[in-house]
């Protein structure tokens, strides 16, 4: 029942944010330098063809009531016509989708299964040369610029030694885990540095708690101590810190999508920004910002799950 409480504080805090995002887009097509509607249409268009889509984008109304339009086409999924493609703009990001979330997902899989064994050997012998190894390595990890290290992948792993598809989104189950590997574990490396450190500190900082000590004294093994004890407390702010980067990574799939061609959300964006399509760049911001919200409830609701006592917060 407290986590059911826990979640639907959640969801309403979301609200305020999502109204926000939506604001936030909305204004999106009024930061462009000079009328919007002759930046779309080109140099060349006719003062009709700028008439016409004021009128279809509302931007001969006020301000206000371009929001409201706005927003009431937005309730019944419609998020315009884009003007290169003249599909509705929504339906292409929806068509889009399954490779950005499938990128976002193997990601934080390869995150989670890089960052946690590396951070409890790092912690399991604090100073020892374990320690400095995994922070060395993930300093200059962090360091490395992702389209570089994707393209070193490319080169190395699928060009030369052809292990996995250099490019693509692949066919079916099996074929979606070998052609997005190479793509998640370029943005997993990027993130898990981070993870680790927190991790690592939490798990320090834990280990020298009262209910460590005592299950020592009653004769607990090492290994019992730090999973069942060490590591469920120390996961917590953990989670957190990776439901922040895994946010951040949303924006980060844009390039590493062009460097593998996988033809995703990022792609889409791109070519809306390239070609001035206005509709779809709206559409991309809107619903990639909505994924952020999700993201970032999610790993509140996985936080309550590890430690009950976030739910009181």
């Amino acid at each position: 029942m407290a986590f059911a409480g826990f979640l639907v504080r959640r969801l309403l805090q979301a609200i305020p944010v999502v109204i926000g995002v939506t604001i936030v887009v909305f204004l999106l097509i009024h930061l462009v330098p000079g009328d919007p509607a002759r930046t779309a249409l080109g140099p060349h268009a006719t003062p009709r063809a700028i008439e016409r889509l004021h009128h279809e984008w509302g931007l001969d109304r006020p301000l206000p009531t371009q929001y409201w339009l706005f927003m009431k086409r937005l309730l019944t999924g419609d998020l315009g016509t884009s003007l290169r493609l003249k599909q509705p703009a929504g339906s292409l990001v929806v068509e889009r989708m399954p490779v950005t979330l499938w990128l976002i997902g193997y990601a934080t899989f390869l995150t989670c299964l890089l960052a946690v064994p590396a951070a409890l050997l790092a912690a399991s012998r604090q100073g020892a040369l374990r320690d400095r190894l995994v922070r060395v390595l993930s300093v200059v990890a962090l360091g490395i610029p992702g389209f570089w290290l994707g393209l070193m992948l490319i080169e190395y792993v699928a060009v030369d030694a052809q292990l996995l598809p250099s490019a693509g989104y692949g066919s079916g189950f099996i074929g979606h885990l070998e052609s997005l590997f190479l793509p998640s574990l370029t943005i997993a490396l990027g993130i898990t540095p981070l993870v680790i450190r927190s991790l690592r500190a939490e798990t320090l900082k834990v280990a020298e708690s009262d209910f460590v000590t005592t299950a020592r004294a009653k004769g607990l093994s090492e290994r019992q101590i730090r999973l069942r004890h060490v590591l469920r407390n120390a996961l917590a702010p953990s989670v957190a810190v990776l439901a922040v980067n895994v946010s951040f990574l949303v924006g980060g799939t844009l390039v590493i999508e062009q460097v593998f061609s996988l033809g995703g959300v990022g792609t889409l964006m791109l070519q809306g920004i390239n070609s001035r399509d206005f509709p779809v760049v709206q559409a991309v911001t809107l619903i990639l910002a909505l994924v952020v919200v999700a993201i970032n409830i999610m790993g509140d609701l996985v936080q309550a799950l590890i430690d009950p006592r976030v739910e009181a917060r």
